[in-house]
């Protein structure tokens, strides 16, 4: 495989330009928090029509795609927001999409997924990752959209990082979900082209950090993936060809535990009356914590696509009440 190369900024604002009809500039807002270490705000991807920030990349990916080989039909694999992301944009273009989910991918994905057409194939967690290495799912016709490392896809979602720089041109510290590293990497592109000096940092739970473990090793490692309501992010490695961009784009990588991710997307919902799903509040639990650092921090809620048992879990609210 080739040597993948971040997005420039030329091909940021084109992204930018591609997907403005159908991805919305979503609004970046306070937290509603008068004690907390840093001004945070949030960039509130949750918004978007699927709920989800992956609208971005799946959409430029798409209109950059050979008009022949986007006819035969679409397919990624997802735990569930790329997939609806490749999918609506199936939906909007008239052709099909395939989705190749882990086992244990949330219900309310999946019903979205339905929804907007997507034919569903389920696989182990180890199988579905390997998909995500080999960038090829046997049998399979179509294109491959890859959730991660396509430049296009990183280029659609660094238009996050100028729409975050014309909002809030003074921020300190970014802080952005990682899952396999294309939105942070994506976001960091645009970042660190316009001001150098600010800080972008990756979020990962204890149960699913490969890249905070990398970071130490300073080589890719592979470690134990524990399922969660985090489901969004973590895996158990960073994608060879990931490796080099998020060790050079990033700052590092703050982890929280999943009772600090709990409690960041109930405040959420109590402060903003934002509805994240533990990804999208992984970001926030991280600058709470004060990990982030002071000054005025930006956490990208990345998704709101949760089950509602896992939220009533997470809220403690009686099953059925």
């Amino acid at each position: 495989m080739a040597t993948l190369k971040a997005p420039s900024i030329a091909e940021i604002e084109a992204a930018r330009a591609r997907i403005a009809g159908s991805a919305l500039r979503t609004p970046l807002v306070r937290l509603n928090l008068d004690d907390a270490p840093a001004e945070i705000y949030l960039k509130l991807e949750n918004l978007q029509p699927i709920g989800s920030f992956k609208l971005r990349g799946a959409g430029n990916a798409m209109a950059l795609a050979d008009p022949e080989k986007l006819s035969r039909g679409v397919y990624t694999a997802s735990a569930g927001n790329m997939a609806q992301g490749v999918a609506w944009n199936a939906r909007r273009l008239g052709i099909p999409a395939t989705v190749i989910v882990p086992e244990h991918a949330p219900e309310t994905k999946l019903a979205a997924i339905a929804r907007l057409g997507g034919r569903i194939i389920k696989e182990p967690f180890d199988r579905w990752w390997q998909v995500l290495v080999e960038h090829h799912y046997p049998g399979q016709a179509g294109l491959f959209i890859h959730p991660v490392s396509d430049p296009a896809v990183m280029a659609g979602n660094g238009t996050i990082g100028l729409e975050l720089l014309e909002d809030l041109p003074d921020l300190d510290t970014v802080v952005v979900p990682f899952g396999g590293g294309g939105l942070s990497c994506g976001i960091a592109s645009a970042v660190r082209a316009l001001k150098p000096a600010a800080h972008i940092y990756a979020a990962e739970v204890d149960t699913a950090a490969p890249l905070a473990a990398s970071l130490a090793a300073d080589a890719p490692v592979t470690i134990s993936y524990e399922p969660s309501f985090v489901d969004g992010i973590g895996s158990g490695g960073v994608l060879s060809e990931m490796w080099p961009l998020a060790r050079e784009l990033l700052n590092g990588s703050l982890r929280t535990s999943l009772d600090e991710t709990a409690r960041a997307l109930k405040l959420l919902l109590e402060r903003n009356r934002v509805l994240a799903e533990g990804a999208g509040a992984a970001g926030v639990a991280a600058a709470l914590s004060g990990a982030a650092g002071s000054g005025k921090v930006v956490c990208v809620v990345s998704g709101g696509n949760i089950d509602l048992e896992k939220l009533f879990e997470v809220l403690g609210v009686p099953s059925g009440a």
